[in-house]
């Protein structure tokens, strides 16, 4: 496609504001959908660049081929036996293919091939032009689009996210007829809702950007204009003395809410900040999209920065604007936490008796008790303070019944942090009512406290067995519970706090706490399933193979410390010369071991060995078993498992010169015998047959 032309095309669709939240992923979409499309017909952009704000989704491609190529089309017909009767004459098939070519019967080809001869049709089909592929791609692109709910306006037919206005459409400086969405295109694009609402003319497809900027007060490209948020309110605290608390997603928002970014820093009254600042931080992101300041020691300073989508002539009465808004909010917040301090959080334990936390399951109280007697369980092996840990379960679900949390739900366990803390708490165990929602999502701390880890792993487990036993398990997306979360911070805790907990027991004692409500025993093995199954995305998301991890879990170690000392040994161990060795070994010996309809014998008589090999290995077996196993009873699995790399010489020369399955019966089982201690050996850490080589 050398000498086809390339040209650079401009799509932009201008609409009302677009929903913030969903900027990003409809502009992704939009591109994606276009590039895919064209790819498939031939005509591969050399590069992409995107363009979103509140009243815009465009993109640039440029490189673009202006036709397709010419290609070669072949349609294969009727063999020639049915093409043609006993005098030569053309069949029905025939002249039906012919017809569907569009050509007559002479013009069609024969061609023979290792199945006999058949008719052909050979042509050579043009290119389309870029421009004419062009409007029905963007049609059906922005009819793929992830839009949840579509709407209409005035009087039109067509429906989008929200009301479609102008429409621009340029190969180079060539507008390219079309009509979408009832808009007809043009090369006219529109600058800032209030500083540039006129026409803007485009010469060509690249210098939207800039003259959208200088003329239209306008920042199009998504990532730029976030930048630029991002040093105004950098800037803007630095002035003020402080710190901007920049929220990621809240920065996505704003930034997709805006299309000329200014930064208006304003004041709260500092009696205010008596209120916890969590709470404070929080009504100036979720309902202001404030960007909240911070001392250099980590104090709420009572200021807070807001993007202005506007230069104003009278930025004093911007500033009072939000200033006047943002006190009712703080006044509410404060109300609210006075409220809930005028008694102690135990207060609100009876409470609990009134909301349902599963019709069967029972009461978020009922849900309290079982949690309270798992954590005390686990006190010992997370080596905990038992009452601690129960005094932090008893209180963990108790801020839910505080007017703070029900206004900002958010703040659940946070609350109860600082409430326990004001009623005179033990530390450890206001830490812990905090804590025990860790990890929230992921990359998200886990807990700190030996209370709040006993708390976490007793609420997570409480839920996954109750809601299996119900049965309610996880289907396709829908996880109503939670429970993949669950299982997942259950795994993480255990792993990344190095918590020797064995879930089987404690899978034991959660059944045995819900028995006046649900049988759950029935499920033991299922939950222990599903958490072995998020642990291969948990490894999987930190680059380890996914048939060590299969190995390891054939074993299946319910202490998940101990599997993951497993997972991490076998993966280093595969990083010897011997260890792929090995494996192919035991995938060899475990199909014959398959194959049997009797159990190897215990003991092996060294009077039945024949061959040298099999003394070989017997000897250099015994000498490195125990070592291995000393090593495998202490936890120290690649230690032992580069014993047992030792092996590997005398298992090669084993196969090769030792037949198993002899005619001999006692030498068959007392080889066979062999081979299982071996296998039984390795298995000590995981089933390396299942080891892909």
């Amino acid at each position: 496609m050398s000498d086809i032309r390339t040209r650079d095309l401009l799509i932009e669709l201008g609409t009302e504001e677009l929903p913030p939240k969903s900027l990003q992923s409809l502009s992704q979409a939009f591109v994606d959908g276009m590039q895919r499309r064209l790819a498939e017909a031939g005509l591969q952009a050399q590069s992409a660049q995107t363009f979103a704000t509140p009243r815009r989704l465009a993109m640039r491609l440029s490189g673009l081929p202006e036709r397709q190529a010419d290609r070669r089309v072949e349609k294969r017909g009727p063999a020639v036996a049915a093409a043609f009767d006993a005098e030569g004459k053309p069949t029905r098939a025939a002249e039906g293919f012919a017809r569907s070519c569009g050509v007559e019967v002479d013009a069609l080809q024969r061609r023979k091939t290792d199945k006999g001869e058949w008719l052909y049709f050979e042509q050579m089909q043009p290119g389309r032009g870029l421009a004419e592929l062009l409007p029905e791609m963007i049609e059906s692109a922005l009819a793929d689009l992830p839009i949840p709910k579509r709407m209409r306006w005035g009087e039109r037919e067509v429906e989008f996210v929200r009301p479609a206005h102008w429409l621009v459409l340029l190969l180079d400086d060539e507008v390219v007829p079309a009509r979408i969405l009832d808009l007809e295109a043009g090369r006219a694009t529109r600058g800032h809702r209030f500083h540039a609402p006129e026409a803007i003319e485009l010469a060509n497809a690249g210098e939207y950007e800039q003259k959208l900027e200088q003329q239209g007060f306008v920042l199009a490209d998504f990532e730029q204009r976030r930048a630029r948020i991002r040093e105004q309110v950098e800037a803007e605290a630095a002035r003020l003395g402080g710190q901007a608390h920049i929220d990621e997603d809240l920065l996505d928002e704003v930034t997709a809410l805006v299309e000329w970014p200014v930064a208006v820093s304003g004041r709260f009254d500092e009696i205010f900040l008596e209120v916890p600042p969590e709470a404070l931080v929080m009504t100036m992101q979720d309902n202001q999209k404030y960007f909240a300041l911070f001392d250099e020691k980590g104090g709420l300073l009572p200021h807070f920065i807001t993007i202005a989508n506007i230069e104003s002539r009278d930025p004093a009465q911007v500033v009072h604007g939000n200033e006047r808004v943002i006190r009712p909010r703080f006044a509410d917040a404060r109300f609210f936490f006075e409220q809930d301090r005028r008694e102690p959080l135990s207060n609100r334990l009876q409470q609990l008796e009134t909301v349902v936390f599963q019709q069967q399951l029972g009461s978020l109280a009922d849900k309290t008790l079982r949690t309270q007697r798992l954590a005390g369980w686990l006190a010992q092996p997370c080596n905990a303070d038992r009452l601690l840990a129960e005094r932090a379960a008893e209180l963990c679900k108790c801020d839910l019944m505080t007017d703070m949390v029900g206004e900002f739900p958010k703040l659940q366990g946070i609350m109860g942090r600082y409430y326990a803390q004001l009623d005179g708490e033990p530390e450890e165990v206001a830490e812990a009512i905090e804590q025990h929602y860790w990890p929230r999502f992921a990359g998200d701390e886990t807990p700190r406290v030996p209370a709040g880890q006993c708390v976490a792993l007793a609420d997570r487990i409480d839920t996954l067995l109750g809601i299996f036993a119900i049965g309610q398990k996880p289907s396709g997306v829908k996880d109503p519970f939670g429970l993949r979360r669950a299982a997942l911070g259950v795994i993480r805790i255990l792993i990344e706090k190095q918590l020797p907990v064995d879930l089987a027991p404690l899978l034991d004692e959660a059944a045995a706490a819900l028995a006046d409500k649900v049988d759950a025993s029935a499920v033991r093995e299922e939950v222990l399933d599903y958490i072995f199954d998020r642990l291969k995305g948990y490894y999987a998301e930190q680059g380890l193979r996914g048939d060590v991890v299969d190995a390891v879990l054939a074993r299946r170690p319910t202490r998940l410390l101990d599997l993951d000392r497993r997972v991490r040994a076998v993966d280093a161990f595969l990083q010897e010369e011997a260890a792929l060795a090995l494996a192919a070994a035991n995938k060899r010996i475990g199909n014959v071991l398959r194959k049997l309809d009797f159990e190897p014998d215990a003991e092996i008589d060294c009077s039945l060995f024949a061959e040298n090999a099999e003394e070989r290995l017997f000897e250099k077996l015994v000498a490195v078993e125990r070592n291995a196993v000393e090593h495998f009873d202490r936890g120290d699995y690649l230690p032992g498992l580069e014993q047992l790399a030792e092996l590997r010489p005398v298992v090669d020369d084993f196969f090769d010169n030792v037949m198993v399955m002899t005619d001999h019966e006692e030498q068959k089982r007392n080889r066979i015998a062999l081979l299982s201690r071996l296998r039984s050996v390795f298995l000590r850490v995981a089933d390396l047959s299942r080891i892909q080589s």
